[in-house]
């Protein structure tokens, strides 16, 4: 890749796991009733539903996490925390005219492992008893290789989980040092296993590029140590370094301990390579699959979803996240929780829905949000009748000229392709379709670096 374009094009840029994204959400216009009404609005017309639960804790930091966390050692503190989110899963199904059908869950944090099993199977057998589950259900949660156990993969497995992924990172123990997440590759392959031998069928690994004292050589080791696994699908992602959002947990290294664009690129496509002569397809932005995974089947069947939990299988319309922080998202309005666990168990306690801000879209947005999806998950996107169709598109098109210059958009009559050499700026792509963002460029850094 021309080093050129990497110095051109890496600035600070959204990930788009929304839109608009969460530093542009409107105070204005937005109520907790009238989040309420949208999500009301959604369930009427699908009552299928997506439930993220956000379990915060770890028993110790990872420095480069940009996560909401907190850290304990007590876990006197489980169920304390799952029986104020059951009692916020009850509020919003005061608010539901019947029982949702619960298609997809997923286990975030912190470490969802904290959690023993049992407190788990508690949690999770109450949220169901109350709902009807999906004939073929999508559950996942996210693993920590030192603290996920057989019990753990065996209890989840039979509540019908059957994806987990696990945080790699990297296996060179100075990396591992910096970011304060020791774990050996024997724990890895041993979690890997017994998630094989449990049932599941998509077995996911998060390995990051960019880390601090991080070489083109320690990416090789990792995916070379991968190949040996061979994981279902692979998240490869770019380090958001975010200090100024994340405080103190991001600064226990210094700046000059990050490889530049330049560098984090050449790890990139190095790391690319290897994944694709193992067999891996690249999938939208950042991820990977074997071509027997629900991922890759997703793309050929163009049912590749992007939301708060990433890229999924599916797209319920409705996603109600549940827990301290926790997004909530349905398709015309987002909410999110209040982000200390104390705020979040005081307005569970007053038996209201524990949101503290959120964003009611708009025409306009609904039509830039279609779009960016389309970018982010089927790298084309289309403007051929009027729901696709917003005011400004003529002066979006204009900024996309100079990239088709450089080669990284294509265009068609009514549309627009992003070929294998604009891959790596898709965000760029999708910046260039943020009103928002074009109306109000930020004075100070919000988002990490594009590249």
């Amino acid at each position: 890749m021309s080093s050129d374009l990497i110095r051109k094009y890496n600035i600070p840029g959204p990930r788009y796991t929304s839109y608009p994204t969460v530093p542009y959400w409107e105070s204005t216009g937005f109520s907790v009733q009238a989040w309420k009404d949208s999500l009301l609005k959604r369930f009427r017309e699908n009552r299928e539903i997506s439930l993220y639960l956000h379990l915060p804790f770890c028993e110790s930091l990872c420095t480069f996490c940009g996560c909401n966390k907190r850290i304990t050692k007590q876990h006197g503190v489980e169920m304390p925390y799952i029986e104020t989110l059951i009692r916020e899963w009850e509020l919003y199904l005061q608010e539901l005219p019947y029982k949702p059908i619960i298609k997809e869950v997923h286990l975030g944090g912190g470490t969802p492992t904290f959690f023993s099993p049992e407190n788990l199977e508690f949690l999770l057998k109450t949220i169901f008893r109350k709902a009807e589950v999906a004939d073929a259900p999508e559950f996942s949660f996210e693993g920590h290789p030192n603290n996920t156990t057989k019990a753990h993969l065996t209890k989840l497995a039979e509540l019908g989980f059957r994806r987990v992924s696990y945080g790699v990172q990297d296996y060179n123990m100075k990396v591992q040092i910096a970011i304060h997440r020791v774990q050996p590759f024997e724990n890895v392959k041993r979690a890997t296993g017994e998630a094989r031998e449990a049932g599941y069928n998509s077995i996911g690994h998060d390995i990051i590029f960019g880390l601090p004292f991080q070489t083109k050589e320690h990416i090789i080791e990792t995916i070379e140590k991968t190949k040996q696994l061979m994981p279902d699908r692979i998240a490869f992602y770019s380090y958001a370094h975010v200090p100024w959002i994340k405080g103190s947990g991001q600064r226990g290294f210094n700046e000059d301990d990050l490889p530049d664009g330049e560098t984090k690129r050449e790890m990139y496509e190095t790391g690319k390579q290897m994944l694709e002569e193992a067999g891996y397809v690249e999938i939208g932005m950042d991820h990977f699959a074997l071509k027997t995974d629900s991922l890759y089947k997703a793309v050929e069947e163009k049912n590749l979803h992007r939301n708060f939990m990433g890229y999924t299988t599916s797209n319920t319309g409705l996603m109600i996240g549940l827990g301290v922080s926790a997004i909530s998202d349905s398709w015309y309005g987002f909410a999110q929780n209040e982000k200390t666990v104390e705020a979040y168990q005081a307005k569970i306690e007053k038996g209201e829905i524990p949101v503290f801000r959120g964003h009611i879209l708009s025409e306009e947005d609904l039509k830039i949000r279609k779009h960016i999806l389309n970018l982010m998950c089927r790298l084309e996107t289309r403007w051929e009748s009027p729901e696709d169709y917003f005011e400004e598109l003529p002066e979006v098109l204009v900024k996309l000229r100079e990239m088709e210059g450089d080669g990284l958009v294509e265009f068609s009559e009514n549309g627009l392709h992003i070929p294998e050499k604009g891959r790596p700026f898709v965000r760029n792509i999708c910046m260039a379709f943020d009103l928002r963002l074009q109306r109000n460029v930020p004075d100070t850094r919000l988002f990490s670096m594009t590249m």
